[in-house]
C-alpha cells in the first residue's frame, strides 16, 4: 500500500516526493479507510484513500456504488456547492490500488453522540440543522442529465426492496407486518427523481465545534428518487444518539432544516412527507439490523459489533410504533 501511494505522491501534491503518516481508520464494512499525508515542499497535505479490499471487508450490500461511480457523484455534489471532501484522484487500474478514490482531509468530528450532547459542541447545533437543509438543496439540485447512470428507486421500490429482505430473514413479526401496512396506504405521489444521498444521517456528517458542517461523507448509496428521503433518514431515532426530543439527527428541530433547505431554493417538503420516509427508514435499518445480526449468527462474520447492532431491532419496532401513532 504504502509503495503504490509513494508513487503517486507527485499526483497527489505538486513538488509530492513521497508520503508519511499512513493509517488505516476505523469504521466502514465493506470499505477501507486509510489517513496519509504527502510531503511537498509546501509541507504537508493531508488526504484520505477510500478502497474496496480484499476478503470480507470487501463486501458489497446490493445498493452500494462502485467507487469510480461514488467519486463521479462526489465531484458532482462538489460542483454544485455541496461541503464535501476534494476530490484529488479517482484511481485507475495503473495506480496499483484497485477499486479506489483519493481526496482531502477534513477536518472535524463524526462520532453522533458527541455533535448531538457534547458540550463542546453546542455552537455547531446552534446551526447545523439549517446548514444540513442548505446541503440537501444544493445536492437535490445537482443536474440529473450530469449524474453517471443511477439507480432510480421510488417510495415502493424502497419498500418492496426491503420487505423482501425482511421476509427472507425473519418470521412475520407484528410490528413489521403494521408497518408494511401503514407504507402501502400512505404512500406519497411520486414526485421527479432527484439526486439522493441515501446515507444523510449524524454519524455521516463531518462537523466542527464551533463552525457546524464542514462535509457529507460516505456517498455509497446515492441514487436518484424523491428528495425526502434524506430528511426522513436524517429524522430517525436511531441517529439522534439518545437526545431525542430534536427530530433532526439529535441536534436541531424540523423546522430549522426545512427553513435552511427553503432559503436556497430547494422546494417545499411537508412535514406528512417528511414523516412518510423517516418511517420508510425506521423499517429499513430495522431489516438491516437482520442482515447484520445474520452474517454474525451465521458465521460469515466474526464482527461483535455486528451481533450488537442486531440487537437494536426492538429499539427500531418501539419507534415505528411511535410514529405510525403520529409520534415524533
Amino acid at each position: 500500500m504504502a509503495q503504490r501511494l509513494e508513487a503517486l505522491a507527485p499526483l497527489l501534491a505538486e513538488g509530492g516526493r513521497g508520503i508519511g503518516g499512513l493509517k488505516r481508520l476505523t469504521g466502514g464494512a465493506s470499505l477501507e479507510t486509510w489517513a496519509f499525508d504527502v510531503e511537498s515542499p509546501d509541507g504537508l497535505r493531508a488526504l484520505i484513500l477510500r478502497r474496496r479490499g480484499d476478503g470480507e471487508e470487501a463486501e458489497v450490500f446490493e445498493t452500494s456504488l462502485p467507487l469510480p461511480i461514488e467519486a463521479r457523484v462526489l465531484a458532482a455534489a462538489q460542483a454544485a456547492g455541496a461541503p464535501v471532501a476534494e476530490l484529488v484522484r479517482d484511481c485507475g487500474p495503473g495506480d496499483g490500488l484497485g477499486e479506489a478514490y483519493i481526496v482531502t482531509r477534513v477536518a472535524g468530528e463524526t462520532l453522533g453522540r458527541r455533535i448531538a450532547a457534547g458540550t463542546a459542541f453546542a455552537p455547531a447545533r446552534e446551526v447545523l440543522g439549517r446548514q444540513c437543509g442548505e446541503t440537501l438543496a444544493r445536492i437535490h439540485a445537482v443536474s440529473v442529465e450530469a449524474m453517471p447512470d443511477l439507480e432510480v428507486q421510488n417510495a415502493q421500490d424502497v419498500i418492496d426492496r426491503y420487505a423482501d429482505i425482511y421476509r427472507k430473514s425473519s418470521g412475520p413479526r407484528p410490528v413489521m407486518e403494521a408497518a408494511l401496512k401503514w407504507m402501502q396506504a400512505n404512500l406519497p405521489e411520486a414526485v421527479t427523481p432527484r439526486l439522493v444521498h441515501g446515507d444523510f444521517r449524524n454519524g455521516n456528517l463531518m462537523v466542527e465545534a464551533d463552525t457546524g458542517l464542514t462535509a457529507v461523507l460516505d456517498w455509497e448509496l446515492a441514487h436518484l428518487g424523491d428528495p425526502a428521503e434524506d430528511f426522513g433518514w436524517l429524522c430517525v431515532n436511531s441517529w439522534r444518539f439518545g437526545v431525542t426530543d430534536k427530530r433532526v439527527g439529535g441536534f436541531a428541530d424540523l423546522a430549522d432544516l426545512l427553513a435552511g433547505y427553503k432559503a436556497v431554493g430547494g422546494e417545499a417538503v411537508s412535514v406528512e412527507r417528511v414523516r412518510f420516509w423517516e418511517v420508510v427508514g425506521t423499517f429499513k435499518w430495522a431489516v438491516i439490523t437482520m442482515m447484520m445480526y445474520q452474517t454474525f449468527a451465521t458465521g460469515a462474520s466474526a464482527s461483535v459489533e455486528r451481533a450488537v447492532i442486531g440487537r437494536r431491532l426492538s429499539e427500531c419496532e418501539v419507534d415505528l410504533l411511535a410514529l405510525m401513532e403520529g409520534a415524533n
